[in-house]
């Protein structure tokens, strides 16, 4: 881990300080330059009231005191620019995170113009979450980002909930490839559970739905029509049953119309059946 302004690296600062000492010589040179040819100008101008110099010779002079100062005026820009250089011979963490493997090592050269980094560094705490909803959606999720009440749970590929954060950002525009619009949402990420790169399922509840029927969407099925389950009777035969879902994901389906609490479904092996078949119900292993 390192902190933003931590030392990561050193280039050899020797030929920068000499750039940069030479642009304060140079200065030096022509600040004294400067305050003679003022001196000059001085006794011209006294001369000049009393005719033992010409007018031309003062404005000259003047001339030349101004050229000076602006050539001490590009000295003080080179000075910058040298210490400028300078100072990117001290290669510094420009943020705080977690480095990973070192791309560039002792002894090695580098340009200005090299497209390898020398480390890279990944912001953990906090950490964002990048994925995507349906465009129906964006009315919603806009009206729970004003109420401040856009909560994201990020879980693992298996279901398990390894973080809760809060959505931060809404796409401006809608993608019409996939009609879907990208959100990010941003964890605190305090046990690292979150790494870059990490494939994770993010949720983000819109609202809840007191005593919904919730079905497995394994059971869903497809048709011309369009879905239906396979409802289990008293005498194990089974019956297609057209349904309406309201919200569902890639576990669970909160139902709108069509089924009943307690009815019984068909959750695998759909293809094999067609109405009126005769299935064995199995109970699962609770050791399973």
């Amino acid at each position: 881990m390192v902190r933003q302004g931590d030392l990561l690296a050193e280039i050899d600062a020797r030929p920068f300080q000499a750039v940069l000492d030479q642009a304060q010589a140079k200065k030096q040179q022509d600040e004294a330059n400067l305050t003679n040819a003022k001196l000059d100008l001085a006794r011209y101008s006294t001369l000049v009231k009393q005719s033992f110099a010409s007018q031309q010779q003062v404005d000259t002079q003047n001339s030349m005191v101004n050229q000076l100062t602006a050539q001490i005026a590009a000295d003080t820009a080179a000075i910058d620019s040298a210490r400028v250089n300078l100072s990117y011979t001290r290669i510094a963490a420009p943020l705080t995170g977690r480095v990973g493997f070192r791309l560039v090592d002792e002894g090695n050269m580098v340009a200005a113009s090299q497209q390898t980094g020398i480390v890279i560094i990944a912001e953990l705490q906090p950490i964002s979450v990048i994925f995507t909803a349906p465009e129906e959606q964006v009315g919603e999720i806009n009206d729970l980002m004003r109420a401040g009440k856009a909560k994201v749970v990020a879980k693992s590929t298996d279901g398990v909930a390894l973080a809760t954060g809060v959505l931060e950002v809404v796409d401006n525009q809608i993608d019409a490839a996939t009609g879907t619009v990208r959100l990010k949402a941003r964890f605190a990420n305090d046990d690292n559970k979150l790494w870059p790169g990490l494939a994770v399922i993010a949720e983000l509840t819109l609202g809840v739905d007191k005593n919904a029927v919730v079905m497995p969407t394994a059971a869903v099925q497809h048709s011309q029509k369009g879905l239906f389950v396979y409802v289990v009777g008293a005498d194990n035969t089974v019956e297609s049953r057209p349904i309406k879902i309201a919200h569902q994901n890639e576990q669970e389906a909160a139902l709108s119309s069509g089924l009943k609490e307690g009815e019984r479904i068909v959750t695998a092996g759909q293809a094999l059946l067609r109405p009126g078949a005769t299935v064995a119900v199995q109970t699962a292993d609770p050791r399973s």
